[in-house]
């Protein structure tokens, strides 16, 4: 659908979201926002301890309070759950053990927050501390504690080792060879709104869940194994976001545990969690250990890569074993890699548990891949601008691990970023204390695989045209501020000739829209919008066969266009769009008409080729420039270049906006952000002390949109929520470098990590490039490449 018309009336134009003035105006209901008559709260009891063994749970003096009308523990909810079908790992409440400070253990309905809160601790739990693993070094060592009693040992979740041709064969070519350990700090995701949840269980026995989610329909499926109830019976509604970042994505544990105290009273019951409560609750990016070992010709080809991850995952699977596949996979989408091999593991620690943050396992990798070939560069005596340049991934090729790769607009976004930013002048140039770094990157354009493998269509779409000429659009996905809802009024209005206000949007609402697998995977513009025009189009025939009657135009000749359907040749020849509805629905009867979107499938038949694979990836390309005080480490960022393939901009407006938003956000991870714990205990569990970039740490940033015009794509778009966020970090360090002449390779880089770096190269010590942990791979999967 990426085709190219000669003209468009919505699309491309810079238009405000179809949200946006009731946001603006305080309108839009959050989850918090909700309140029904005889409305409970519900506040969770959690576990102070890393790792424990419950022993025992008193709960009479909670349920003796006046105004406590439901305690519940574990033993109510002994289903387990998880978003992935391997991890089914996470209870509601815990019934044996706690895995994290942070765990639920009781939960509390009562008349008030403040009666709840003060049940909660009234409750008397008992527990036998147990060993507290905090990193993946201890994890490995400890396999006589065992925080799960599943994965292939110890306290490894997922380990996994691919070879996609003969590396070392490749290693043998190269002219040069290096290696380098990189270190990626975890951080989470800081929305401005909380995790709030209101269930209802209504006296007809059906239940109604109102929740801050990205991914209502896996909630669906959560709520109807766990709860032991239909799934006809159970409705999720997904209220606008106050920013998800991918931290919404699981089914969570306090989404349960208000269902089922509603169960129990008869009556609403909300929560809504504290901040501190949010940092626990976490999802957010893994840290990461990450190895690499490439050989490249004298003029900077690839000759063979040898990558390994190793993940800190937390106390449970969440997302964790496809992060861990992302950790590997998308290596080869950018610059051409002949062949590959990828060894990863992911650990459980006594942490929150990690999960998807914006890129989902990709900026670690990404990272340490670009400081490494900045490295190389350097070595060969090559611009690192032009090396990457000149070794792209080809469009419409497939790579060595098998990803089918469509259109490629890396090497534009690479030459506009190199061109605006003044490179050539600049690089290596620039007074000492002053450094530009440049990146490059690439990302999926939705999932080509939901979370659990079926056949159906990962995105439906339902268009209703009344006689009035009013227009709904009825679809699952959820608006996490990332304009998606817009999206779908966008489309509607292209492909109807109306305008984006003339439609209705019904979004997120498992009783009355089609299924929506979600918001990752930065699938929606892509999945939801080729699912829209498929149902507007069958509309549309119906209005151009009405209206061309009337008219006594030919069915070819017709353009829907600013609320009229007209003759193209005879613009003047036309009628209003609300008479053609009239006129089609008394020719067709009802008219309302279904879309949905299924992407190709990929090449891959190993185990793990499920991660990867995209119906296209988008590119972008970054350079950074910066300064840095040599006697206290302080950086300041001066300005960010970044230049991203969005296929066809909808709404040019709207990409800028998620481009900025990832370059804010990535700056962050790069200069100031870390999720820190001191014995399992979070250091900085508030928006006060967890450093995040302020309006006064955000550099000027100039945004450019390359368009390739994907045909996978509605209008040819690919996808902008999360890939832009990839380079920015490596170009960060890169500029670092060229700054002061030390390398920092790891994040977040730190004022204190650059003057100790500062001090042992004037002490000519090298400041070293990381200790690996110490684990064996099992014997690499060997897969033949079929067309790298």
């Amino acid at each position: 659908m990426g085709e190219e018309k000669e003209e468009y009336s919505i699309i491309g134009r810079p238009l405000i979201k179809v949200d946006a003035m009731a946001k603006v105006t305080g309108e839009t209901k959050f989850a918090d926002d909700l309140a029904l008559p005889r409305m409970l709260h519900a506040k969770l009891l959690r576990s102070p301890h890393p790792h424990a063994r419950i022993l025992s749970i008193d709960t009479g003096p909670a349920e003796a309070l006046p105004g406590v009308h439901a305690v519940l523990t574990g033993r109510a909810l002994p289903i387990k759950f998880g978003i992935l079908p391997v991890s089914q790992d996470e209870e509601a409440l815990a019934t044996e053990k706690v895995r994290y400070v942070g765990d639920p253990v009781a939960a509390v309905a009562a008349v008030d927050e403040e009666t709840a809160e003060a049940a909660c601790r009234l409750i008397r739990v008992e527990y036998e501390v147990l060993p507290a693993l905090m990193s993946v070094g201890e994890a490995l060592a400890r396999e006589d504690v065992r925080i799960h009693d599943y994965g292939p040992r110890g306290n490894i979740h997922k380990e996994v080792a691919l070879e996609f041709g003969d590396v070392e064969e490749g290693f043998a070519q190269a002219d040069h060879v290096r290696e380098d350990v990189f270190f990626y700090e975890g951080s989470t995701h800081l929305p401005m709104e909380q995790h709030a949840a209101l269930a209802a269980h209504g006296p007809d026995g059906k239940l109604c869940l109102w929740s801050s989610t990205q991914t209502p329909h896996y909630v669906h499926r959560a709520l109807a194994k766990v709860l032991e109830l239909p799934a006809s019976h159970i409705r999720v509604i997904a209220l606008p976001n106050g920013g998800g970042f991918g931290g919404k994505s699981d089914p969570f544990s306090h989404e349960i545990v208000v269902c089922k105290l509603s169960m129990l009273t008869g009556r609403p019951v909300k929560i809504c969690l504290t901040r501190e409560e949010v940092f626990y609750a976490h999802r957010g990016r893994h840290p990461v250990t990450l190895w690499f070992k490439t050989g490249v010709t004298r003029g900077g080809a690839i000759t063979a890569m040898h990558f390994r991850s190793y993940l800190d995952g937390g106390a449970y699977g969440s997302y964790g074993v496809a992060s861990l596949y992302y950790t590997g996979a998308l290596q080869t989408v950018t610059y051409r890699v002949p062949r590959y091999k990828f060894e990863g593991v992911r650990v459980f620690t006594n942490k929150p548990p990690c999960g998807p943050k914006r890129g989902h396992g990709t900026p670690q990798p990404r990272c340490a891949l670009e400081v490494h070939l900045d490295k190389l560069a350097e070595a060969l005596g090559l611009d690192p601008s032009e090396m990457r340049r000149r070794h792209l991934v080809q469009p419409n090729s497939v790579t060595v691990n098998q990803l089918r790769i469509g259109t490629v607009g890396l090497g534009e976004c690479l030459d506009r970023v190199v061109e605006r930013s003044g490179w050539k002048a600049k690089h290596r140039k620039l007074p000492f204390g002053h450094g530009i770094g440049v990146a490059g990157s690439a990302y999926i354009s939705g999932a080509g695989l939901p979370i659990y493998w079926n056949a159906l269509p990962h995105s439906g779409v339902q268009i209703k045209i009344d006689r009035g000429g009013g227009v709904a659009v009825f679809c699952g996905s959820t608006d996490i501020g990332q304009g998606s809802d817009s999206v779908l009024a966008y489309v509607a209005a292209e492909e109807l000739g109306i305008e984006p206000e003339d439609i209705r949007v019904v979004t997120a609402d498992t009783d009355l829209t089609p299924v929506d697998l979600g918001s990752y995977s930065s699938r929606v513009t892509l999945m939801t919008g080729n699912a829209t025009i498929q149902a507007a189009r069958k509309l549309k025939a119906q209005l151009f066969e009405a209206a061309g009657e009337k008219l006594g135009v030919p069915f070819d000749r017709l353009r829907a266009a600013h609320r009229r359907i007209f003759d193209r040749d005879n613009p003047e020849a036309g009628i209003g769009f609300v008479e053609a509805a009239v006129l089609a629905e008394a020719k067709f009867g009802t008219l309302g008409a279904v879309g949905s979107y299924t992407p190709p499938k990929g090449l891959g038949k190993y185990k793990g080729a499920g991660v990867g694979p995209t119906p296209t990836y988008s590119y972008s390309a970054a350079v950074v420039e910066l300064t840095v005080d040599p006697e206290t480490g302080f950086i300041t960022v001066d300005k960010v270049w970044l230049a991203h393939d969005i296929g066809k901009a909808i709404n040019p407006l709207l990409v800028i906006g998620q481009i900025e938003g990832s370059v804010y956000m990535a700056l962050g991870e790069a200069l100031m952000e870390e999720q820190a714990f001191r014995k399992g205990v979070h250091k900085i569990p508030s928006m006060l002390e967890y450093k995040s970039p302020t309006f006064l740490e955000t550099p000027q940033m100039e945004s450019i949109l390359v368009e390739t015009l994907d045909p996978a794509g509605p209008y040819g778009a690919k996808e902008v929520g999360q890939g832009v966020l990839l380079p920015v970090v490596p170009a960060v360090l890169n500029a670092i470098y060229d700054a002061v002449g030390v390398r920092i390779d790891e994040v977040p880089a730190s004022p204190e990590k650059i003057v100790k770096a500062l001090e042992a190269q004037r002490r000519g010590r090298a400041s070293g490039n990381g200790r690996l942990p110490s684990v064996t791979f099992p014997e690499p999967t060997v897969v033949q490449p079929t067309g790298a």
